[in-house]
């Protein structure tokens, strides 16, 4: 999830030290600041947050340029909704191919799979998910996409929508820049 928070810093040009720590050994000051020790934790004078979607909500309201969430509250309560349904349906998927033994692992990689072939016209409808404009909800889907490689998903296998969707996000400077050199390790192919 920290990938999305720095993925909305740089699609803002937002200056800041973004810091990398090792999750199992966070920092003593990152524990003094965030009681969960987690990442991501963004820090701006005495203001604390560490919860990647409510950073990526406060970075669009604090920078408003480029806006990425819609200007209107049934608009941007639509999209907190799919941002909800990616958050609890296909991101526990991905941690539990990430987490789980082989077989736990094949079902929900199958499982992963058939969910987003299921979604296919979404991402065929329009240049962006469910919009014509880049938005919060890309920002939350391109760092799912991008790990997909690195459990056995080949993104061209899932129909040409997706794959095309996946590599507008990805030609992305800001997106090309949130990269660390963990994720940029990812996918060789598509970080180039």
């Amino acid at each position: 999830m920290s990938h999305c928070a720095r993925l909305v810093v740089h699609e803002k040009g937002v200056p800041a030290d973004i810091e990398f720590f090792d999750p199992n050994d966070p920092p003593e000051d990152l524990r003094e600041l965030n009681p969960y020790g987690n990442s991501p934790t963004f820090v701006e004078r005495d203001l604390v947050l560490y919860d990647a979607r409510i950073i990526m909500e406060y970075l669009d309201e604090r920078f408003p340029h480029p806006a990425l969430h819609q200007m209107d509250p049934v608009s941007r309560a639509n999209a907190r909704m799919r941002i909800k349904i990616i958050d609890s349906e296909w991101y526990p998927l991905l941690e539990e191919v990430l987490l789980h033994g082989d077989k736990k692992a094949a079902k929900a990689k199958k499982q992963l799979k058939e969910s987003l072939m299921a979604a296919a016209p979404a991402f065929e409808a329009t240049p962006f998910f469910c919009s014509e404009e880049y938005s919060l909800i890309d920002c939350a889907m391109a760092p799912f996409l991008w790990r997909l490689p690195s459990i056995g998903i080949d993104i061209a296998s899932l129909g040409k929508g997706i794959t095309a969707y996946a590599n507008r996000l990805f030609s992305r400077k800001a997106f090309q820049e949130s990269l660390s050199n963990q994720e940029k390790e990812m996918m060789p192919a598509q970080s180039k």
